[in-house]
This record gives C-alpha cells, sequence and structure tokens, in this order.
C-alpha cells in the first residue's frame, strides 16, 4: 500500500504527512544528496495555510511567519492603486503566511521525520524508470552524481512531485522541451531594513516592463530595530536577452538591475535601499509550461510544478501544490491507493490549476498596476481618475475566484480531508 513520491519539496512532503494522516504509508525519494532549504519568501494563502493547519501545524507557521494583513498595489510613482485586508483581516477563518520558503519546508520535513521517520526520506535517490506490475508499481532509482544504480522500491503509487524539470513528466511527454520563458527576469533577495505601512502589509509597486513586490517574513525586530524585509525586483527583458536555466540558487549582480529602480524612493519605501543592502540576492527567469491533457497514467500522476509550474503571480504555487497533496489524500481514502483515485483527483485538479496558469500568464490580479500605467504613466491625483471602483473589485473577485479562495465559499466549505470517526472503517483500510 506504500505510496512512492518523487521529490521532497512542499508538494511532496504535504502528501506524505496528509498519506500518515489517514493510514497510508509513503516514502520520499529526492534526487539530491542532502535536503536544504531553498529560496527566499513566499506566501502561503489561507485556503492552503488551513490545509497546513488540519495536519498540526500552525504553531510552527505562527512561530517562523508573519501573518499577511493587507496586499496593496501601487504606480511606479508609489501612488496607491488597490489595496484589500487578507487572511483574519478579511474574514477568512484562516490566516495567511508570509515565510521563507525554506523554513516552510524544513517545517514539513521536520514533521515528516517526527512522524513517518527518517528512513522514509531517500536522499540521493534519482528516479530513473518504473513499470507497473500485477498489483502496483516498481520504480528504479540512479544516484544522479554517480549514475550508479541505489535499487529499485515497490508501492501502490508513484506520485510525481519533483517539479518544473520533474523527470517523470519529461519521459510522459518527451517531447515537450524546456519550460517556456516569456522574456521576465526575477530577482530575489531579503533585507534586514525598516518596518512600512501596517508592519504586515505585501505590496506590489510598478506595471508589467518593471515591478517591485515586497514583505515582512520576520515579526520580530533584530537589535538594531531591523525586520527581514523580502523582496522581489521584475523586469521584462528585450528578445536578445540571454537568460539562464532557472536556479534557486543563481547568485544576482545587483548593479545590472538596481539603476532601474534608483528613482523608487516613496514616502513609505526606498525601494533602492532595500535592493543596495541586500547581502545575497538571486537571479531566476520567469517560467512555466503549457497545461497537459492528462496527468495520470495507470498508477502515476503529477502535481505540483510537475504538474502545473505557474508564474509566482497572486502567490499561489506553493499554495496549489498543497491543495494538490490535500486532494490527492481524500481521494485514496475515498477509493484506496488505487488508479481510480489518480483520476479523480485528476478530474478536480487538473481543470482548475489549468484555468490560473492561463490567468497567471495575464498577470492576475496584477493586472490593475499595468492598466494604471497605459491609462496614466505620468501619474495620478486618485486612481478612481484611472480605474473604476467597479474594475478594480472585479478583478480582485474574479482571480479569488479561479485560484479558489473566496472568503464565503472557503469559510463554508467542509475540509478537503474529512477523517473518519475512529474505529470507522475505510477503503483503505
Amino acid at each position: 500500500m506504500t505510496v512512492l513520491i518523487a521529490g521532497g519539496g512542499i508538494g511532496g512532503l504535504t502528501l506524505a504527512l496528509s498519506l500518515h494522516q489517514i493510514g497510508v504509508p509513503a516514502k520520499i525519494f529526492e534526487s539530491v544528496a542532502k535536503l536544504k532549504p531553498l529560496g527566499v519568501g513566499i506566501n502561503v494563502l489561507p485556503h492552503a495555510v488551513r490545509e497546513l493547519i488540519e495536519l498540526g501545524l500552525l504553531d510552527r507557521l505562527d512561530a517562523a511567519g508573519v501573518r499577511t494583513s493587507e496586499l496593496a498595489y501601487f504606480s511606479k510613482h508609489g501612488k496607491p492603486i488597490w489595496c484589500e485586508p487578507r487572511g483574519i483581516e478579511a474574514g477568512y477563518k484562516w490566516p495567511q503566511f508570509s515565510i521563507h520558503r525554506g523554513t516552510l519546508q524544513q517545517i514539513l520535513l521536520d514533521a515528516v521525520t517526527e512522524r513517518l521517520g527518517r528512513e522514509n526520506i531517500l536522499t540521493s535517490h534519482h528516479l530513473n524508470d518504473w513499470t507497473e506490475t500485477s498489483d502496483g508499481i516498481r520504480a528504479d532509482f540512479i544516484d544522479r552524481a554517480t549514475g550508479q544504480s541505489v535499487g529499485h522500491h515497490d508501492g501502490a503509487l508513484l506520485i510525481a512531485a519533483d517539479g518544473i524539470h520533474s523527470a517523470i513528466r519529461e519521459k510522459l511527454y518527451p517531447q515537450e522541451g524546456p519550460p517556456l520563458w516569456n522574456g521576465r527576469i526575477l530577482w530575489r533577495g531579503i533585507t534586514a531594513s525598516d518596518a512600512f505601512l501596517s508592519g504586515r502589509t505585501m505590496i506590489m509597486a510598478g506595471h508589467e516592463i518593471l515591478k517591485f513586490v515586497c514583505y515582512p517574513i520576520s515579526k520580530q525586530a533584530d537589535a538594531n530595530g531591523k525586520f527581514l524585509i523580502n523582496w522581489v525586483a521584475e523586469r521584462h527583458m528585450p528578445p536578445t536577452y540571454q537568460w539562464r536555466r532557472e536556479d534557486y540558487n543563481r547568485a544576482a549582480n545587483l548593479e545590472e538591475f538596481l539603476p532601474w529602480f534608483r528613482d523608487w524612493r516613496f514616502d513609505w519605501l526606498d525601494v533602492p535601499g532595500l535592493i543596495r543592502n541586500c547581502p545575497h540576492a538571486y537571479e531566476y527567469p520567469l517560467v512555466d509550461r503549457d497545461p497537459i491533457a492528462q496527468w495520470t497514467f495507470g498508477r502515476t500522476t503529477l502535481m505540483g510544478d510537475a504538474a502545473h509550474p505557474m508564474y509566482p503571480i497572486g502567490s499561489n504555487g506553493a499554495s496549489q501544490a498543497i491543495l494538490d497533496a490535500r486532494v490527492l489524500t481524500r481521494e485514496i481514502l475515498a477509493h484506496g491507493p488505487t488508479s481510480a483515485a489518480l483520476l479523480a483527483y485528476e478530474a478536480e485538479r487538473r481543470p482548475a490549476t489549468s484555468d490560473l496558469v492561463m490567468l497567471n500568464r495575464r498577470n492576475g490580479p496584477e493586472q490593475v498596476m499595468q492598466m494604471v500605467e497605459e491609462r496614466a504613466p505620468d501619474g495620478y491625483k486618485v486612481v478612481t481618475d484611472v480605474l473604476s471602483v467597479k474594475e478594480l473589485h472585479d478583478i480582485a473577485a474574479n482571480y479569488k475566484r479561479v485560484a479558489g479562495f473566496q472568503v464565503e465559499g472557503l469559510n463554508a466549505r467542509p475540509p478537503i480531508v474529512a477523517m473518519p470517526a475512529p474505529g470507522q472503517r475505510t477503503s483503505t483500510g
């Protein structure tokens, strides 16, 4: 009955915890020799935070992250466009968290180690191939550093949680090729700096060609009264720009992009100061993949970035991987670890995430910034001189609908994984 999970990122770890919650054994296989916290800050939205809370992780999230209170959009001149409450302040029953991606991954990894045991997390195990057997699946692994076989493992199902460069997806779709670059480059960093606005605000400023995002990921000031501020600078590059394969750890040269933001000093935020004072910044191309028509092949399926890599717009990448894990767990609880469970999971998640991939390509809720830039490039007194209140509300509401985190709907929805009463027998045994 063991479920084999290729990939020890946020999605794979959440799936392992969820399967353990319903009594289904799981093993995680990770290509790298040692799981290390990667990346910079992310936001986890209330619909995904709800699932992590139902896994018993609220105290750890609260200790490590910031409860985001509002999201605010600004023009390139620092003028307000739109602001809305987030998390508890917006009426959700669950908070939104701003947190270091690596910290979230470590929280999940620690929980998996405690609950499933370290022996069920196998590193230096890169999936090489798999075959279906009469009653399950056999996966073969290699040590990617040496190319040598490290054996095979048998299980009931194989889940691809191995990211945008998924080895499983590549074998299922050998003609697909590399991820698609849309011409934009992200530079990411974390800087110790002063609090701004509410102290728990996530901001986005600029427009489609040049954008800046930042939010705090620490709630306690250091000895100098500074907080850790996560930031992302983004620019749409000319077609001749030679972009490099995405890598969370590629160091960035600040002088390559700082000049574009040199004048972005607002009354409430010093953008060039944040960039200049960052000790380590990273460069990352904005990439995704086209939605595909099928995730599930027999006893194998895709999830997270292996299934639906999307632009990091609207704070939905990690959140959607968490939702994948929970829906997949619900279907395994209902159907057992079978191909029927995988098909039921795909039937719900593939259409929803395909729509979100395409909406993020159109800038999701951030399109308000581009509309302002096009209509008033030289600035404005109040945003309603440029955009109607209805336009602002409709864009925000539509994104919540597609992404699945409308306040009333989420608050009223029953849990994704409804645990059976003690002693109640399920199809998983």
